[in-house]
């Protein structure tokens, strides 16, 4: 992403303790006011400018819970981004990332994928769900990738989303980290935790993205993507949000939805702060330094 894989170098040991220790400090606040939070929450008639400081100071303090914070696909190039992401509709990354290795084994190019037997691409894809569709969408963006753009993924939106199986979401999510063009992921995470901020509170993704967007520099859109739905798969989960471990508790309006007792929501973190692998199976090094974990290839344990 055009933070293409952060990955540094090794770190000493009292380095990396550095930034573990970086990365869980704001949630030990979080929880020693959870009570200061009962007392005084977010107003309903928030000004825009009282919205916008708040929207920013949000970003900026999960900026310092996950400062690895990354996309969660596993790519080597444009390419491999564009077709994984396609990949993860209606299925995790976790999942994508164990079943590229094997399509990207055999298919490197858009060239080789173009020219792919429907039926064994489906064989390889299966595990990732709804696999005909799928299928029939990556053959043919890698047919539009060679007919139209000389095998390369175009760098422009308006390109971009003529792809078969591309629309605005896939687009910024290859714009973002492939190229390093801003652009805002509206992903379930995305929309979920967006709402429950008061961020905005439209439904469709399109008006989510402009509205969102209207709180934030543009350059700052990519990785408050990355803040953002990391938030949401490690903390503030859709069924039962950890809301007595989440460092941004005083800012949140929505704040006691989940579970408050700190020790009981600790229990509830997931990934790294929880002890178990990420999305990837090559996560950049600063995951690993802070504590993450790669995730298993396909069919391991």
């Amino acid at each position: 992403m055009g933070e293409q894989d952060p990955a540094g170098g090794k770190k000493t040991a009292k380095a990396t303790k550095k930034v573990a220790v970086k990365a869980v400090a704001p949630a030990k606040r979080a929880v020693a006011s959870a009570s200061e939070v009962k007392a005084s929450p977010v107003k309903k008639s928030e000004s825009h400018t009282a919205l916008v400081r708040r929207a920013r100071r949000i970003n900026r303090e999960l900026a310092e819970v996950y400062p690895y914070a990354h996309p969660e696909l596993d790519f080597e190039n444009p390419f491999q981004l564009v077709v994984a992401t396609v990949l993860s509709a209606q299925t995790t990354d976790l999942r994508v990332n164990q079943t590229t290795p094997g399509l990207f084994a055999k298919y490197p190019t858009p060239e080789d994928l173009a020219a792919a037997n429907p039926e064994e691409v489906e064989e390889i894809l299966r595990p990732t769900g709804f696999f005909r569709a799928k299928t029939k969408s990556v053959i043919g963006l890698s047919k539009a990738l060679v007919e139209q753009f000389g095998g390369e993924v175009p760098g422009r939106l308006e390109d971009l989303v003529k792809l078969p199986g591309v629309g605005r979401k896939t687009a910024f999510v290859v714009l973002g980290n492939a190229f390093g063009r801003p652009g805002i992921t509206v992903d379930t995470h995305f929309q979920r935790l967006v709402r429950r901020w008061r961020w905005t509170d439209q439904t469709e993704p399109d008006k989510i993205e402009a509205a969102v967007g209207a709180l934030f520099p543009k350059s700052e859109w990519t990785m408050l993507s990355h803040h953002v739905i990391f938030h949401g798969r490690r903390i503030c989960h859709a069924r039962k949000p950890a809301c007595g471990a989440c460092p941004i508790a005083p800012l949140c309006p929505a704040y006691g939805e989940g579970e408050t007792d700190p020790e009981k929501a600790k229990k509830l973190l997931k990934y790294e702060k929880g002890g178990f692998p990420g999305q990837r199976l090559k996560p950049p090094q600063a995951y690993l330094d802070a504590g993450g974990k790669p995730a298993p290839p396909l069919g391991a344990g």
